[in-house]
């Protein structure tokens, strides 16, 4: 072998460590995706990759613009580029590497897709491209500068939201093949315990195609009869609370798989068994139930719902912190679980023994990190008083750019430095895992300095959403300038980082040395227990979930049909008319 294979997987284990704790399934860690899954699920990583780069690159520039340092040429409008961030990056490279993931991750576990459930996957990918094409365009015209939200009375060309609409669509169709695996296992082995990536991505897409209802029925029935002038009006409350409804959810569509990776994948990297089965299907059906009935607490400072019904929605928005909290536990006990096993002392001796020199570890390691604080961030948000002080200020973005842009984003990173080769038949090399390394942590650095100029200067009131400006010279705003240029300077190294991903993805799909790269799928320490039984009976599941968005919607929201406001007229340059 011309060059040493960079793994830690338990079957080569002993190049990186001396101690062994379990036995390894050889038969298990050879098993390879059939190559038409693979096929598929690298179609969706060279879009998540190509969204990548244009989010990224529309980042940088947002930032350089916002501290004053750079002036957009053509025309190009500062909010026009804020729009093909937020939506390329968030919604769109999201949602195309988590349906792939999830289509490996289910026909890794529960066996080939059927011919049907791949071709499910093949039309949900070609909708999804066509209608992120199509939104593409708009946003790209100056037609659909709406931000990241698309926000009414902010209106954009009826282009836009029918594309929209298609990514919408397509992932349904994508879940629904990627669910035929999953519930064709089931029905081939009644009475035993489904595997627990499998049942994850099948609670993820059953999560995503409840919530996205919300803003394809503001879509289809406010957002394109407006734009297309059948109305003139828009009741902004009720489809705000129509995309918040999705929207909050949608950051746990994000979230799940990488808690799919912490769980399920992350311990066989460092070669040890995940603490608990039982505990991760129990926090993954607690997400289910809790993720969805909370998004009116991004609406406290609105007018239009009745301040009881927000407090219902901050209740369960802290119902949230549950699973998550579990899942910390679940994480770290099987962190020092490993770590005593082979010998560790002291209170955190334990951390020695990680791989520390695996990128496929350090890097959802750094994620799980960064989401201490981001996690702790929500609370803030959710509380309605402390919420007040941070609600319309860059604080808000500085948060979501550490659960999002670090804990979710580096998770996939890490995921894809292992994916991508083990889909292309290639091998993640030492040199290869040393750029992911330092790709990592120029993505830590660079975040946490931007992230952090974000916080601090939220505090002192520095709005979100808005250019550069000096606000007529006010002494307040002059303040806030110089943690601008902070926040351009990580910007500014962010960049480089993507750069780097790009370099290795590049690598790793088509010039990585020829090879078998393991897929690494863990079992746990309570394999051998039967799993709860509620937890995986789908009708108690689903009537849960309904019951619950019920109770925190049907009122406030039929309030809105009793007493409606007298609606917005659009603006923006989507306008038809």
């Amino acid at each position: 072998m011309s060059e040493v294979i960079y793994r830690s997987d338990a079957s080569e284990h002993h190049h990186y460590r001396k101690h062994q704790v379990f036995e390894v399934n050889e038969k298990e860690d050879n098993k390879r995706l059939d190559p038409k899954d693979a096929k598929l699920v690298m179609a969706h990583m060279y879009v998540a990759i190509v969204c990548l780069i244009i989010g990224g690159l529309a980042g940088l520039v947002q930032t350089l613009v916002r501290s004053g340092t750079l002036e957009l040429p053509a025309g190009i409008g500062y909010y026009q580029i804020l729009t093909v961030h937020g939506i390329i990056l968030a919604l769109v490279l999201t949602t195309f590497f988590i349906m792939g993931f999830q289509i490996s991750a289910i026909s890794r576990t529960t066996g080939t897709f059927s011919p049907l459930a791949r071709r499910l996957g093949w039309t949900g990918f070609w909708v999804m491209l066509i209608g992120t094409a199509m939104a593409a365009t708009m946003v790209l015209l100056n037609k659909a500068t709406v931000l990241y939200t698309f926000y009414a009375p902010l209106q954009a060309h009826v282009i836009f939201y029918v594309g929209m609409a298609l990514v919408i669509v397509g992932s349904w169709i994508s879940a629904a093949g990627q669910m035929m695996g999953y519930f064709r296992y089931r029905k081939e082995h009644k009475g035993q315990k489904t595997p627990l990536i499998s049942y994850m991505a099948t609670i993820n897409n059953v999560m995503w195609i409840v919530c996205s209802i919300g803003v394809a029925l503001t879509v289809l029935l406010q957002m394109i009869p407006w734009s297309l002038g059948l109305v003139e009006r828009i009741d902004v409350t009720l489809s705000r609370t129509l995309f918040w409804y999705f929207g909050h959810a949608l950051v746990y569509f994000w979230l799940l798989p990488a808690y799919m990776s912490w769980y399920a994948v992350v311990p066989k990297i460092i070669g040890t068994k995940a603490f608990s089965d039982n505990l991760a299907r129990f926090a993954f059906m607690l997400f289910l139930f809790f993720s969805i009935p909370v998004g009116i607490h991004h609406q406290l400072v609105e007018p239009g719902i009745e301040a009881t019904w927000k407090y219902v929605q901050v209740v369960l928005t802290f119902m949230v912190v549950i699973p998550s909290l579990m899942t910390a536990f679940s994480l770290f006990a099987t962190f020092e679980t490993y770590g005593r096993r082979t010998g560790a002392k002291g209170l955190l001796g334990w951390l020695k023994t990680l791989p520390w020199n695996d990128a496929r570890f350090v890097l959802p390691f750094i994620g799980m990190a960064a989401f201490i604080p981001g996690g702790a961030g929500g609370l803030v948000n959710a509380s309605a008083q402390m919420d007040q002080v941070v609600h319309n200020t860059i604080w808000i973005t500085g948060h979501f750019h550490l659960t999002v842009a670090t804990a979710v984003i580096l998770t996939f990173f890490g995921t894809m430095y292992w994916l991508i080769p083990h889909c292309t038949g290639r091998v993640l090399t030492k040199q290869l895992n040393k750029l992911a390394l330092i790709q990592g942590y120029m993505w830590a650095l660079g975040m946490s300095i931007m992230s952090g100029a974000m916080h601090f200067i939220g505090l002192f009131g520095a709005p979100r959403r808005s250019t550069y400006s000096e606000y007529g010279g006010s002494k307040v705003a002059a303040e806030w300038i110089p943690y601008q240029i902070i926040q351009a300077i990580g910007g500014t190294i962010l960049f480089v980082s993507i750069i780097l991903v790009v370099i290795i993805f590049i690598r790793l799909a088509f010039f990585a040395p020829k090879g078998h790269e393991p897929y690494p799928i863990s079992t746990a320490m309570d394999e051998h227990l039967p799993t709860t039984k509620l937890v995986e009976n789908w009708k108690f599941l689903l009537v849960v979930t309904i019951a619950l968005i019920l109770i925190a919607y049907t009122i406030p929201v039929s309030q809105m049909f009793i007493d409606p406001p007298p609606g917005a007229k659009g603006f923006g340059e989507g306008k038809l008319w």
